[in-house]
């Protein structure tokens, strides 16, 4: 499965939908400023684990999430400083 890595100004998402292009990433997404990919999920989780050390659960636990889940998407969860 590949996935997609969105930055908006809420946050980070990852999602599974099959998007034909950053446009539509872009008309999904009100506040969307850029995205990865698509990806496979190893990629994903290894540039998430080198990017962002403090994500909690970690990247595996939440792209697994992802996958194993009905949703399409899901916000990144960050350990509380």
């Amino acid at each position: 499965m590949r996935l997609h890595i969105i930055y908006t100004e809420g946050g980070v998402l990852l999602s599974k939908r099959d998007y034909a292009s950053w446009r539509e990433i872009q008309d999904a997404h009100e506040d969307f400023k850029t995205s990865l990919g698509p990806w496979e999920q190893e990629v994903v989780v290894g540039y998430l684990d080198d990017e962002y050390p403090d994500l909690d659960p970690p990247a595996r636990e939440q792209v697994g999430a992802l996958v194993a889940g009905e949703g399409h998407t899901r916000a990144l969860a960050f350990r509380a400083t």
